[in-house]
């Protein structure tokens, strides 16, 4: 059995200095809290599967902040982060807990939340020399979700197209 967190949504930009309680509960509501209770739902069935996978979808802002007036999402997804790498501990080893951190994929989010001459400027900032396309974050959730990653266990795939390599 599996799970996959895929939500993510900055919502709206907006500073932490300016953002309001409102807004920030509902980033975090999105982006975080969607997971836990999902996930808190999931366990027991993924539990009793003896091979149960979760695999959580973060951001790359997790590492750069977040673009302008993305900090509350970036803060949301760390801790999407943290999570993933607690029940990695907590639920092994009759659930394996796993995440992707997409960079710059060509999706409606950014459409939404990005400008076409931002889009550009990442996929000149990327060593592929281009973003990167959904279908290529499906596959690495789908490999995560497999017994060929049977052995991954609170393991953090990176798909940005080594524009940030660390």
């Amino acid at each position: 059995d599996v799970l996959v967190n895929n939500a993510g949504s900055p919502v709206e930009r907006t500073s932490i200095e300016e953002c309001s309680v409102e807004l920030w509960n509902r980033v975090l509501a999105t982006n975080l809290t969607s997971a836990f209770l999902i996930t808190r739902r999931a366990i027991p069935h993924l539990r009793a599967s003896g091979n149960g996978a979760i695999v959580n979808t973060l951001s790359l802002s997790v590492q750069t902040g977040g673009a302008n007036g993305a900090g509350p999402y970036a803060a949301a997804k760390g801790a999407l982060q943290v999570m993933t790498r607690t029940l990695a501990r907590e639920l092994a080893p009759e659930v394996r807990t796993n995440a992707v951190m997409p960079g710059v994929i060509e999706t409606r989010h950014h459409e939404v939340f990005s400008t076409p001459e931002r889009m550009e400027r990442y996929r000149k900032e990327t060593p592929l020399g281009r973003n990167g396309q959904p279908d290529e974050v499906a596959a690495a959730i789908v490999f995560l979700a497999s017994d060929a990653a049977g052995f991954l266990n609170g393991a953090l795939i990176d798909i940005n197209g080594g524009r940030y390599l660390r």
